[in-house]
């Protein structure tokens, strides 16, 4: 065997052309595949980093973001997302998990400034824990301590946990930080630890991940305002994502046939809160018991189809590769028949000269795959960079571009199987050598196996070549219907800043002159020709969302959609980012608290509610029938599309406030 190497070590030096370009074909075909089973690896197989992943539970089996109000959850009524009464009854009433956490399902904006300092707040993102969240995990503190239950008990001292990234990135792993005081949305904090390198919670989300975990009970100083409660204050608010580590031996379908019977033991609690339709659907609602191990996989929801479309394509960029190289290794055999022939001459059997063949397939394919490791490095950086750098310095999420352990065992099983299967077939044809032909001349011309064989090859690479060609250009034509589709407003010289004066603690009675002050100031730079804000901006992926009652009609069946988003926005809004009014008039300056309650409707509002009738001058309101004539309509404008996902769905309807 060492002489087998040395021999195809020696003729791969001698072909450096064929080497060559064997060896990009397939750093190119393995490095295209291991990028993408390393985003695989990271966001669809990986467990959490904490003790004893496999005992974790999750109470909920879909991803939803961010809040859910009322006692009924989706079309099916499959509750995952939980408030914070609810999950105190689940706590109480399951022994079977040993530890049961709560998580936010979003994220939290944090403005953060150490006590003293008079920088600028630095925004970060904060997510609400329960007090034992870091005990069900088992996670162990990198210096300081971790939240207990005692922290997350109304009027305790505020604490938080920071994270190792940022106490490393942020604050150069200062000791002192633990125990320090901090500013958190304008609150006095104490930063108890720094949780481990390498934990970021317990969710993996396109966002970024926690830089601070802080006990939900401070939502009460955060949260609450005046005219405003914090969301753990209300029964029907589910903001919250349950993870459990469930003690050994338990069942997990008898767990979950109790979580059901709690679950409507609960409900039944809250009958006389719920609205006529809610008490027609309770009974209906249920919850169903998942694995934890990987967290809440938001990220895995949302690009499991699209990795797993990757990963194919990838690995028929990978077959043409190997054809490829099997093509290159015939047409080399065949080149050196006339040695072969020779060989067998002197008494080489067909097996040995098999095995030297695939001596230098093999070898062509380890130094491959070895060059694959660099590219799928490369290619997994740009995928992230272009997946997750938009977000800003805090959408960080913890995907590394460097190969794991399973990702190079991966790479090492690829490229060995690639020498040998697609190996084996050019070194059987080339060892087939006749000695007489050798001695004719034979060499002259190619044998009719090696031809076989060759169109063989030829006929698959075409095939396969021709389907990523089509898929290639299907997804080209994509790409451009994406980018001429009509969003509904102008995008070329617009700019969104995001403000959120909350996180310095200004009050309701501050933020109408603060931002009349920011909109002067805009408007004072050179170029600005207009500005405004809203709630939300389009393509945001965010919007509230509520349900809508039109005066003078009854109250809708219950599983009847009466769903809308909505935003606020200031005067000059439809005109700034360029949407079209297509009925009535835009909201404008004389639109304030003072005078009436008036809307802009989008026509998809007007095709759901209206139909063929004229919606000026109409009413409609929130929630129940007695504020069904809190909003007059003045004006309908162009659909504007605000959320990033199902761009192949219509736009859903839309209703819009005066700020």
């Amino acid at each position: 065997m060492l002489a087998d190497l040395r021999d195809g070590a020696r003729q791969l030096r001698k072909a450096p052309g064929f080497t060559t370009t064997a060896l990009i074909t397939l750093a190119l075909g393995i490095g295209a595949t291991t990028a993408i089973f390393t985003l695989v690896h990271q966001v669809m197989l990986k467990s959490l980093p904490v003790t004893k992943a496999s005992e974790l539970w999750r109470i909920g089996d879909k991803d939803r973001c961010c809040n859910w109000g009322g006692y009924t959850q989706g079309d099916e009524g499959d509750f995952s997302l939980f408030s914070w009464e609810a999950y105190q009854h689940f706590r109480a009433h399951t022994p079977e998990f040993v530890d049961l956490a709560a998580l936010q399902a979003g994220n939290a904006s944090l403005g953060v400034r150490r006590a003293g300092s008079r920088a600028p707040l630095d925004t970060r993102n904060g997510e609400y824990v329960s007090g034992n969240f870091f005990r069900t995990l088992g996670v162990q503190p990198w210096i300081g301590r971790l939240l207990t239950d005692e922290d997350d008990k109304e009027g305790a001292p505020p604490v938080a946990v920071m994270s190792y990234r940022i106490w490393h990135d942020k604050y150069g792993s200062d000791p002192s930080v633990v125990g320090a005081g901090y500013q958190i949305n304008g609150h006095p904090f104490t930063v108890i630890g720094v949780a481990p390198p390498g934990f970021f919670g317990a969710k993996l989300a396109g966002w970024g991940m926690p830089d601070f975990w802080l006990p939900v009970t401070t939502q009460l100083l955060i949260e609450e305002r005046e005219g405003q409660r914090a969301r753990m204050r209300t029964p029907q608010t589910n903001f919250l994502d349950l993870l459990g580590r469930v003690r050994p031996g338990v069942d997990p379908k008898s767990l979950e046939a109790k979580l059901r019977v709690e679950f409507h033991n609960w409900l039944a609690s809250h009958v006389p809160d719920m609205e006529p339709g809610e008490k027609q659907l309770w009974q209906q609602q249920t919850v169903h018991l998942a694995p934890g191990d990987a967290g809440v996989t938001a990220l895995r929801s949302e690009y499991h189809e699209g990795l797993r479309l990757l990963l194919i394509a990838a690995g028929c960029v990978l077959l043409v590769a190997c054809g490829n190289l099997a093509n290159l290794m015939l047409a080399r055999g065949l080149k050196d028949r006339a040695q072969t022939s020779i060989r067998v001459a002197l008494g080489a059997s067909r097996g040995r000269i098999v095995r030297k063949s695939l001596v230098e397939c093999v070898m062509l394919a380890a130094i491959g795959g070895a060059l694959g490791i660099a590219v799928a490095y490369a290619g997994t950086r740009l995928i992230l960079r272009l997946a997750f750098e938009n977000g800003g310095p805090n959408n960080y999420v913890p995907i590394s571009a460097t190969p794991s352990l399973p990702v190079l065992v991966f790479t090492l099983v690829v490229s060995l199987l690639t020498g040998i299967i697609f190996g084996i077939a050019p070194a059987w044809v080339t060892s087939n050598a006749d000695p007489v032909e050798a001695l004719r001349g034979a060499n002259r011309s190619v044998g009719g196996g090696g031809s076989w064989a060759q169109r063989s090859l030829v006929i698959a690479q075409g095939a396969v070549s021709v389907v990523l060609l089509s898929a290639a250009a299907l997804l080209g034509q994509s790409l451009r219907n994406l980018e001429h589709q009509n969003f509904g407003f102008e995008m070329q010289n617009r700019y969104i800043a995001w403000i959120n004066p909350h996180l310095g603690n200004y009050k309701p009675e501050q933020l109408e002159p603060l931002f009349r002050q920011i909109n002067d100031r805009l408007r004072q730079i050179p170029g600005v020709r207009m500005v405004t804000a809203a709630l939300y901006a389009p393509m945001s992926g965010d919007s509230w969302n509520n349900g809508v009652r039109i005066e003078g009609r009854p109250e809708p069946p219950p599983k009847e959609d009466t769903s809308s988003g909505f935003a606020r926005v200031t005067p000059y809004f439809f005109d700034t980012i360029g949407s079209k009014i297509v009925l009535g008039r835009p909201i404008t300056e004389e639109d304030t608290a003072a005078t009436r309650n008036v809307a802009v409707i989008n026509e998809a509002f007007v095709k759901k509610f209206f139909k063929d009738q004229n919606p000026i001058g109409q009413h409609f309101g929130p929630g129940k029938v007695k504020y069904s004539a809190m909003y007059e309509i003045v004006g309908v404008v162009k659909d504007i599309r605000y959320m990033t996902w199902g761009m192949k769905e219509p736009v859903r309807p839309m209703y819009l406030l005066p700020e």
